[in-house]
């Protein structure tokens, strides 16, 4: 299957550069995954497309301030880093720019020396593997250093860092923001919870696998990068609870989805607690066993996320929607506008 046939033109103007004040402001469209119908809503409506005895799957995980500037000791050539993920003790797993001028040995420091970084050695995709020194609790040294790694299409600054955490953000571990998520109050939880919906959380570290485009033609030639996922046992119960009453299991996001059914594929379609690296690649011709709809966010051409909601609604289906919606003016990407896909 060719990664040309998930194109479409998107205007640049169409790319939210700011979250909304109001979080369940933004528009929502909702897609019939049969009959390709597309209505318009507004995200605070969602409730209504909800029955009691439904559940709603959430990513827990939280966004690190993950983006450092510091200097390299010796010659105070700016250096830029970014966390992508821990491996043992104070070792991490970085995307460095100028990558070039870091080698074995390459000393970092940040923040006039509250915090130090010593490469010692490189990881995939041009990466470098750096141990970091500090005084203190790293986490809390990473919060007054660190910037949030927005994407790359996000040109302003954020203002409060805040805004890319989604309100119910726990597990600390994401190079990104789970953006389906983004558009949830704890107001619209609890009425959400009130029509005896069910609200579930696992959690996915997002990586930055999720901005990397597909550099391939052939999509079934494409490697995904693999993230961190857990469940719980109350989790996993619940949710086998509802599909054994017969509601619907909703995810948030392409996150929620892909711990979802990576969990059941591994399971006969069951839910279980579970944790490990998942690099699951859903594309249309997957099989669902996990998730009856889903929420999510308007996404790049030609991406992997694209491809995941194709697998899910019609790849015509979904080209259909994008269309109508850079027709309507609808916001795109991690700030921008919601789609119910139901």
């Amino acid at each position: 299957m060719k990664v040309d046939l998930f194109d479409f033109h998107l205007p640049e103007e169409l790319i939210a550069q700011t979250p909304l004040e109001d979080r369940t402001s933004s528009r929502l469209m909702v897609l019939d995954k049969e009959t390709g119908e597309i209505k318009h809503d507004i995200f605070k409506h969602i409730k209504e497309h909800f029955k009691a005895g439904d559940a709603l799957v959430l990513n827990d995980t939280r966004v690190l301030p993950a983006r450092l500037f510091g200097e390299k000791e010796g010659t105070g050539a700016k250096i830029e880093v970014l966390l992508l993920k821990q491996q043992e003790g104070d070792k991490w797993e970085t995307l460095i720019k100028p990558a070039k001028r870091v080698k074995e040995g390459t000393v970092i420091t940040f923040g006039d020396g509250l915090l130090s970084a010593t490469c010692i050695g490189e990881a995939e995709h041009g990466g470098r593997l750096l141990e970091f020194s500090y005084e203190g609790i790293f986490y809390e040294v990473l919060d007054r250093l660190g910037e949030m790694p927005l994407p790359p299409y996000i040109k302003e600054q954020l203002d409060d860092k805040e805004r890319y955490q989604t309100v119910f953000a726990k597990e600390r571990g994401s190079a990104a923001a789970p953006t389906a998520g983004l558009h949830f109050t704890e107001e619209l939880l609890e009425e959400i919870r009130a029509m005896g919906v069910h609200i579930a959380f696992i959690t996915l570290h997002v990586g930055l696998g999720t901005f990397r485009p597909v550099s391939v033609e052939d999509l079934t030639e494409h490697d995904m990068h693999a993230e961190y996922y857990q469940m719980s046992e109350g989790t996993a119960n619940l949710l086998n609870e509802v599909r054994k009453q017969g509601g619907k299991i909703i995810s948030v996001g392409t996150t929620s989805t892909r711990t979802l059914e990576t969990i059941a594929r591994d399971h006969d379609g069951q839910f279980e607690a579970a944790s490990g690296w998942t690099d699951i690649f859903i594309f249309p011709g997957f099989e669902f066993k996990a998730i009856d709809g889903m929420i999510t966010n308007f996404h790049l051409p030609k991406s992997t996320l694209i491809m995941l909601i194709s697998a899910l609604a019609g790849r015509e289906n979904v080209l259909h929607a994008y269309n109508t919606a850079v027709e309507e003016r609808y916001r795109f990407f991690s700030f921008g506008d919601a789609m119910l896909i139901k």
